[in-house]
Order: C-alpha cells, then structure tokens, then sequence
C-alpha cells in the first residue's frame, strides 16, 4: 500500500517475503491438539509423591507443543514445561511428579499447552484435559488416652462400662444366688465371711461417639489455622475410638449441617478422613442456615467431642443446645490466642480472654469440661488429658 500510494516500488520489494509467509501459513492445515490427564492414584499421603500423565495427540500440521502441568498451592511440581515437536497424527505421553506437602483435596490440571506451527506465524493457547482431584491424607496418630464415655450400648467392646455384669473388670461383691456359676464365687471373702460370695463385674461395650466439627469460624495462623488443627485431632480421636470397636460418627456445622452416620471399622475411618479433609469455613455474615443439630442425627447414648475454636455464637449455641438435651459432653477449644499472648497488655486483647474465661465459666458450670489446645497444637495427648481431668472433677449440672 506504501508502494502504490508513494509510487516507489521498492517497498513492495521489501514487504514480499513477509507476504508469502503469511500466505503460507494460512496455506496450511490448520493447529489442533487434544489430550487426556491422569493420576496415577487419586488418594496420597503427606510427603508422597504421586505421577501424572499427559497423553498429547497432534491432529492438526506439525507443530512445537510445550506443556505446563499447573497444580495447586500445596502440591509441588516443576515449574518448566516440557517442549517436543510432533508431526501429524503423532502422540506422546508426559510424565510430571507431583509432591503432596500438605493434606486435603487438592485440584490438578488442566495442563497448559501451547502449540506453534513450524514458521511461527501461528500460536495456539488452551487447556488441555480435564480437571481432576488429589485427596491428600495427614499422617493419623494414635491416642494413648481417650474420654471415656458415661453411657455405653449393650454391644461387645473395649470400654468398661458403669454397669453391672459379665465383664473382666471387678466391680463389687454380694452374696451367692440362685444361678451363679462356681467360677465367680471370691473364695477369700467367702472364708472372712463365712458366707458364700461371688464378684460381681463391669461389662466391656462399645459406645457411640460422635465428633463434632465446629465450621462456623477459623483463625488463621502464622503455621496452622484452627480448623486445620481441630482436623488433625479429629482424625487421631476417630483412628483410636474405632481401634477399640467403638462406633464413631461425624457432624461438621457451619451454616450448613454436614453428617457421617455412626459406624466401626477401618472403612469408617476412611470416610471420616474424607469428609474432614474435604471441611473448609465457608463465610457467613448473615444469621441462617442450620444453627443446631437435628435430634435424630445424633444417637441417644452418644458421647459427643466439640472441636471448637468457640469464635462464633452460633457454634456455642449449638454446643448448649446439645448440652440442653442432655448429652454427654465435652469440649476440646482450639485456641487462637498463642501463650506469648498472656502477659499482652493491649486493653482489647485483654478483654477478649476476659470474655472467653467467662464463656469457659459459663460452660463448666452446666458440668462441660473444657480443655484448651493452644498452638503451635503439638501433641493432642495433653489437651485429651486435661479433658480427663476435668471431666473426673466436673459437677454434674440439671439443664
């Protein structure tokens, strides 16, 4: 166009090779690639590394195809992509590791590709595969103490229960009846006594206990959030009841009411992991949703473990319906105030422990024991210990 409208034909000299690259380009076949993404496995455990495959097919003119396998903020994996070159019809398979560094539900792909035609002139962007998910699972501890429940179900266990009958555990003695075997009769209190008398025995029975996930609210700190921590005590109290046969069940509360239905076994522990990995504190700046568990969620003889950060009214006021009811409760508070926090002089912070020893207060007097986890959250042992403590001493309450 410079050369009609000067006159000078050298610039039409100058522009022709550009011309007949355009012209060749357009000439071609056009760019076209699809491809799948693969997992070697959907389930890890922290600290693993897991595989991932990338089959890219070129349907379309040769062409450079690089690919970037992007993963989540917790998921590690190379930064660079991997650049090849394929004809037509051709295929290749990419193989990218992927490092699990922390637990929960964690999304991959789709991968990144970027094709260009063998002159350059043309650059195809998109994604490629479909998206799919890693459930990343935490290293689960085992408890050398739980709370022991206050009321247990007539099914054989491990925990000694208050009542009276064939059990391992002695419990008291009274005088021979009709019916009793010779095996029960104590010989030593039968010649003191000059009577005949038999043991009398606490039963070994299971229990039901729920644990109770308090969503409604999280504080964010500098390593762990409380949720995270409220997570990982969670799985290591599930692992160690269903240890010993007890049937554990599942309630998240947030706004919305997510439950798991009382089962033992190792493949509730596996669905219990499940949905506490997948928790998460959704916002909520207004009063709705479930505020309070629906009665026939929970068993009758429950014993029931709060987790708690006790940062939103809606999750105390759950805990005090459910202690209402009356269930057997206790309370594990995941603190968010640090222990160099004590001895802080600013007024508000001040205030607020002011105001969260009288929610503890308020608590204690209806007969709940509260223990506080405080972080770095080390070891959960300590925490469950004070829960034993307090509960041994706690005053029964008439709610």
């Amino acid at each position: 166009m410079a050369a009609l409208v000067t006159g000078r034909p050298e610039l039409a000299v100058l522009a022709t090779p550009f011309v007949l690259l355009v012209a060749v380009a357009l000439a071609g076949a056009p760019l076209a690639v699809d491809g799948e993404l693969r997992l070697e496995r959907d389930r890890a455990l922290e600290g693993e590394k897991v595989r991932a495959t990338v089959a890219v097919t070129n349907r379309g003119a040769p062409a450079r195809v690089d690919v970037h396998l992007p993963a989540a903020a917790h998921l590690g994996t190379d930064p660079m992509p991997v650049g090849l070159w394929l004809g037509r019809d051709q295929g290749r398979v990419l193989r990218f590791e992927l490092v699990a560094r922390r637990w929960g539900v964690h999304g991959v792909g789709p991968a990144v590709v970027r094709v260009h035609d063998r002159l350059g002139a043309m650059t195809l962007d998109g994604p490629l595969g479909e998206p799919t998910d890693l459930r990343v699972y935490a290293s689960v501890d085992r408890l050398r103490r739980i709370v022991a429940p206050l009321r247990t179900r007539p099914v054989l266990g491990s925990q000694v229960s208050r009542e009276l009958g064939e059990g391992i555990e002695f419990a008291d003695l009274r005088p021979l009846a009709p019916g009793d075997r010779v095996r029960r009769i104590n010989w030593r209190a039968t010649a003191r006594r000059r009577a005949a008398y038999v043991n009398v025995q606490h039963p070994e029975h299971s229990a039901d206990v729920v644990l109770f996930l308090d969503t409604f609210a999280e504080a964010e700190l500098a390593e762990e959030g409380t949720l995270e921590a409220a997570v990982r005590a969670a799985a290591a109290l599930a692992s160690t009841y269903l240890a010993r046969r007890d049937r554990v069940a599942l309630v998240s509360l947030g706004g919305s009411l997510s439950w798991l239905a009382g089962s033992p076994g190792t493949g509730q522990l596996y669905r219990i992991l499940d949905v506490l990995f997948s928790s998460q504190v959704k916002p909520s700046f207004r009063w709705r949703g479930v505020t309070h568990v629906p009665p026939r969620v929970l068993p009758a003889r429950a014993l029931v473990v709060a987790l708690s950060p006790l940062l939103d009214e809606r999750g105390i006021a759950a805990l005090l319906d459910l202690r209402a009811r009356g269930y057997d409760l206790v309370v594990l508070e995941i603190s968010p105030l640090e222990p160099g926090d004590v001895e802080s002089r600013a007024p508000a912070l001040r205030l607020w422990r002011l105001q969260r020893d009288a929610l503890r207060g308020r608590f204690e007097a209806l007969g709940i024991p509260v223990a506080r986890w405080e972080p770095p959250y080390a070891a959960v042992d300590m925490a469950i210990e004070e829960v034993i403590t307090l509960r041994r001493h706690a005053r029964p309450a008439h709610v």
